[in-house]
């Protein structure tokens, strides 16, 4: 039987969870994930952990953040002054935000404090410093 190699056209069924056992995503209601292996379209530890798997195996694989979305990086949290938001926006800590990068992308942020005058955001991945653990079911190998 073929096993998935580091180039192969592969759709994956997976369930991510948190340490403590959240689940963050999944595909099992919905279609299976489709990936070619080494285009870098997935966290590396994802798809390290596809590599060699066969057609229809379950597996559990646990990524450590630096395999992952990384360590929570300081540098992007950033301070912003009430008084450059909507007056009509209520804030909340961990609401989402949208912002405009200079090059006209977008960038989601999460509100991580609210102070007097100003708000502080994090503009790090939902995900950073976090390990995460993955049930996977390869299903097709293309």
């Amino acid at each position: 039987m073929s096993k998935v190699k580091a180039d192969d056209l592969v759709r994956v069924h997976y369930t991510g969870k948190l340490s403590d056992g959240q689940v963050f995503d999944s595909s099992v209601d919905r279609e299976p994930l489709e990936v070619k292996l080494g285009e870098g379209s997935l966290i590396p530890g994802f798809e390290k952990g596809l590599v060699d798997m066969q057609l229809n195996e379950k597996k559990t694989i646990v990524i450590a953040k630096e395999e992952a979305y990384g360590e929570k990086r300081k540098e992007l949290f950033q301070s912003v002054k009430k008084s450059d938001l909507p007056e009509d926006l209520k804030i909340e800590v961990d609401m989402a935000l949208m912002a405009t990068n200079a090059d006209g992308s977008e960038k989601q942020l999460r509100v991580a404090e609210i102070k007097e005058d100003e708000i502080v955001v994090d503009a790090n991945h939902p995900l950073a410093g976090e390990d995460l653990t993955f049930e996977l079911e390869l299903v097709e190998i293309k």
